[in-house]
């Protein structure tokens, strides 16, 4: 054996299987892989639909239940709707009535999650406040929120509205006195 050649034992040699059985053995084998290949294939592609449709009904029952819970307020708004038709229903009691509505709302707000931002007082942020104006301002330092003019929301750490808002400047008097 020369140096080139390799010993039979760690490769054999096609003629190590008998000649009529091999290819009849191996196209069995390469049967059984394709047929392995298409299942798996077929209970990836089955998995990917049920996935999809699990995702998607669970996003129809998310809806569902948010709706559902939105309905009661809804129901009210009617009702007020009915009261302020009627010629005894004085302003003050309509106004009580949707008062109890805009508190049934904000409650229902806060136990799905959504948080009111409260952003008086405090510094500019640029990711949770969209600023509408700047004003000058002796009392809040420069570049905090001065006002808001338009309420801003978030559902956990996700902003779902920005809130608009004044934001403080520099006082018109030092402008005058730095030049």
């Amino acid at each position: 054996m020369s140096e080139n050649e390799t010993p039979s034992s760690t490769n054999p040699a096609p003629e190590a299987c008998p000649p009529g059985d091999a290819p009849a053995e191996l196209q069995a084998q390469l049967a059984a892989a394709q047929d392995r290949y298409l299942r798996l294939a077929a209970d990836f592609d089955n998995f990917k639909k049920r996935a999809a449709r699990d995702r998607d009904d669970a996003r129809r029952l998310g809806s569902e239940s948010v709706l559902g819970r939105l309905l009661p307020v809804l129901d009210n708004f009617d009702m007020a709707m009915v009261a302020a038709t009627q010629p005894n229903t004085s302003l003050e009691t309509l106004r009580v009535g949707v008062n109890m509505i805009h508190g049934q709302f904000r409650n229902f707000l806060s136990e799905i999650g959504v948080k009111e931002l409260t952003p008086v007082g405090q510094p500019f942020d640029p990711g949770l406040h969209d600023a509408v104006s700047v004003q000058p301002s002796t009392e809040i330092p420069e570049g905090h929120v001065i006002q808001q003019t338009r309420k801003g929301y978030q559902l956990g750490e996700r902003l779902l509205r920005p809130a608009s808002v004044i934001v403080s400047g520099q006082p018109t008097g030092s402008e005058s006195s730095a030049s």
